[in-house]
């Protein structure tokens, strides 16, 4: 099974802490974020990983050398010269996604102990396009879900902006995006944008006529470490095995 790290697009929101060094390489209980990552998703069986690259580069191809590339197939997208966001970056790396079968793609600044092995068998069986994991947390910007689970729009409670895509007369309720998702490969065939742009915006305007799934997941931890408090139960909760 294969999946993709970003880590390109983390260091826009960098604590003053971690300003010389890539937050992909920050040391939790004495090990890198980034080999924590792997290692978990090497151990859900994802054996080939792609790994997107901005910031200091450089270092996290080191670190990957280093060791060797954990014993299993790591690639880089190097986005030095442009960050293509979350969407430009999966689109620059279709290559890689050669076997026709769906795959993980995890954000680096979020940690989480869910069950990706189950995460990525319900995608399987479900049949949709994607299924993205969503929490019942506080933010600004929600997700919003029909009563099947089915992406149907979007919110921002700030502005007031609300965009629905499909079910516009049905109820709809909010759920805040994890940046964890399972993605089939088929997605491929409808990114037509180009340059850098947002997977959020792709799943919004596929979902009108595409199955884009919630996947509701509050019983594991989640922890958003582009935040000095994520990084702060990080270090208490996540200890090295």
């Amino acid at each position: 099974m294969k999946a993709m790290i970003f880590t390109a697009g983390v260091e826009g929101q960098l604590q003053p802490r971690f300003s010389h060094n890539p937050q992909a390489l920050v040391r939790i209980n004495n090990e890198p974020l980034l080999g924590m990552l792997i290692r978990r998703l090497a151990d859900s069986g994802f054996r080939e990983i792609i790994i997107n690259v901005h910031h200091f580069a450089g270092q996290i191809i080191e670190y990957l050398k280093g060791n060797n590339y954990f014993g299993i197939r790591i690639e880089v997208s190097d986005e030095t010269d442009l960050r293509l966001n979350t969407g430009g970056g999966l689109k620059q790396v279709e290559w890689f996604f050669d076997d026709n079968r769906p795959f993980i793609v995890y954000n680096l600044e979020i940690l989480s102990d869910m069950d990706l092995r189950k995460l990525y068998e319900d995608h399987i069986r479900s049949g949709a396009l994607a299924t993205i994991v969503v929490r019942k947390r506080n933010s600004t910007r929600f997700m919003l879900f029909d009563d099947k689970m089915q992406l149907s729009g979007w919110e921002n409670i700030v502005t007031g902006e609300t965009r629905k895509v499909r079910c516009r007369s049905q109820e709809l309720e909010r759920y805040a995006f994890s940046r964890i998702q399972v993605i089939s490969p088929r997605i491929f065939n409808h990114i037509s944008e180009q340059g850098p742009f947002h997977l959020a915006e792709l799943y919004l305007k596929l979902a009108a006529e595409n199955v884009i799934r919630g996947y509701p997941e509050d019983d594991s931890i989640w922890m958003d470490l582009g935040k000095n408090e994520g990084m702060i139960e990080a270090e208490k909760l996540f200890i090295k095995n």
